[in-house]
């Protein structure tokens, strides 16, 4: 072998070494802000949004190096759950009650108006998802006992409530939504959805059917609270998928706290060894590596979730990985945020 195939060789095979050899890890890169974060959008590498309770939102410019804190202005006391950015001026924030709003900048924050409010008694939004820029769907506790659901066509600018003509999207009674992360509902390029329920019972809802899930249930505070669907990028989504959440109560139970479906939620299969407990947001960073997180810690799976890894004991409520890139954030109680990075 001449010498500078021999060097070449030594140089990839090295390198590949350090990339195996690396581990994922959290490092906070912002606390103290007296906000409880649970809203968490990633646009690229510099870009990211959050947002909580006490009317707050923040965003970061340059990959968590520096964040702006914002109140918005008339909604101190409103807990924003959730939030979808689009880039760094344009976002959409979602306060779940009393009564409910979505509310959308064009301004990096600076201005925010309202563009869906509804005062119906027992109104409580839970999560809202895009799929792609124009087409966007908010889901609700059930109202009179049909879940709530409203969707936009035009990038949040308006919201129309999606008629409940038959008794797919009909809830048992004890059975609701978590507002715990922003990501019990999925939806695909296809405009296809997928939402996971909770309390005394616990259901994949989608435009078709609503199955029964095995994941921990029968009071108040179990169920799922996150679901998320292995994107292949050809448009049609994929039929791998994975749900999270367990008892808020007993942050470290793992009972039931975790399935996996390769068929599109029609079986489901529990990890060999789950999450350390229970997990409020779970996402998928490639077809065979997902991250979670909940109250008492972040697991990260190698292996498309049949085994899980604690990687830290931090506690956030939400993980997501950017639109366009590779970062991955999360948030949690505080206006802690974090950030996985490799060592």
């Amino acid at each position: 072998m001449k010498k500078q195939y021999a060097f070449l060789f030594c140089f990839i095979f090295f390198n590949v070494l350090i990339l195996v050899a690396q581990k994922p890890s959290i490092e906070v890169v912002t606390t103290g802000t007296k906000s409880s974060l649970r809203g968490l959008s990633v646009v690229n590498e510099n870009v990211v949004w959050v947002s909580g309770s006490n009317g707050t939102v923040g965003k970061s410019s340059n990959g968590g190096k520096n964040w702006k804190w914002m109140i918005v202005n008339g909604f101190e006391k409103t807990e924003f759950r959730d939030i979808e950015a689009f880039d760094a001026s344009t976002a959409l924030i979602m306060g779940i009650a009393d009564p409910a709003y979505i509310l959308k900048t064009t301004d990096g924050g600076d201005s925010w108006r309202v563009v869906y409010e509804n005062k119906t008694k027992g109104m409580f939004l839970d999560a809202m998802d895009f799929a792609g820029a124009q087409y966007g769907m908010v889901i609700g506790d059930p109202i009179n006992g049909k879940i709530f659901m409203a969707e936009t066509f035009n990038n949040g600018d308006s919201w129309v409530e999606m008629e409940q003509t038959n008794n797919r999207l009909v809830a048992d009674s004890g059975e609701a939504f978590f507002a715990a992360s922003g990501t019990n509902i999925r939806l695909l390029n296809n405009k296809q959805f997928f939402a996971v329920s909770g309390g005394t019972r616990s259901s994949l809802i989608t435009r078709l059917y609503t199955t029964p899930l095995p994941i921990i249930q029968g009071k108040e505070t179990t169920g799922a609270n996150s679901i998320d669907i292995y994107d292949n990028g050809n448009g049609k989504g994929s039929k791998h998928m994975v749900i999270t959440g367990g008892d808020f109560n007993a942050n470290a139970s793992t009972d039931l706290n975790c399935f996996m479906s390769t068929d599109g939620g029609k079986t489901w299969e529990a990890p060999k060894i789950p999450p350390h407990g229970y997990r409020s947001c779970v996402e998928y960073l490639s077809k065979d590596d997902l991250l979670s997180c909940g109250l008492n810690g972040v697991d990260y799976s190698f292996n498309g979730g049949k085994t899980w890894q604690w990687i830290s004991k931090e506690g956030f409520h939400v993980c997501r990985i950017a639109k366009f890139g590779s970062a991955i954030y999360l948030a949690g109680n505080d206006g802690k945020i974090g950030k996985v990075v490799w060592k």
